[in-house]
């Protein structure tokens, strides 16, 4: 897999990927328009054939923190490392933008244990919680844990 900055050309494909794991229920919505505004925010994997099969966004919140989101790997790679591979990436671009704390709301807690994040209280990002999660059709009985 070739990991890379998002292009403005590549919204249709991060659009598409993180629709299907929308309709599943595993991820929230992120509309075409929202993905567009902040495409400079989102890394890509590639296949060997240039198909878009992995998606992470960095979400700023403050200078010194940002959320890991709509981390989405297309069934046909799944299994094979991707997600963790593009989220390293995604925590080395997080250092070098000089971000020291990142966090996920995230239902695979073991996946994000594994590659070293640790169990927290949602409370430790209230920017979060008031900026997304009170909008959230879940927010009075959300079942994502903070990492």
């Amino acid at each position: 897999m070739h990991i890379r900055a998002a292009r403005q050309e590549d919204v249709t494909g991060i659009s598409a990927l993180v629709n299907q794991h929308v309709q599943r229920g595993t991820l929230l919505p992120r509309s075409a328009e929202s993905i567009e505004a902040t495409f400079t925010d989102w890394l890509v994997g590639e296949d060997a054939d240039g198909d878009i099969v992995a998606c992470v966004s960095l979400l700023r919140y403050t200078p010194g923190m940002a959320e890991v989101r709509s981390l989405a790997v297309a069934d046909k790679v799944k299994g094979q490392g991707y997600g963790r591979t593009i989220v390293k990436a995604l925590i080395s671009e997080a250092r070098m933008r000089q971000i020291p704390t990142l966090f996920a709301l995230t239902r695979v807690v073991p996946f994000f244990q594994k590659i070293g994040f640790q169990s927290t209280n949602k409370e430790w990002f209230p920017e979060k919680v008031w900026r997304d999660c009170r909008m959230c059709p879940l927010f009075e009985d959300c079942d994502e844990t903070a990492m």
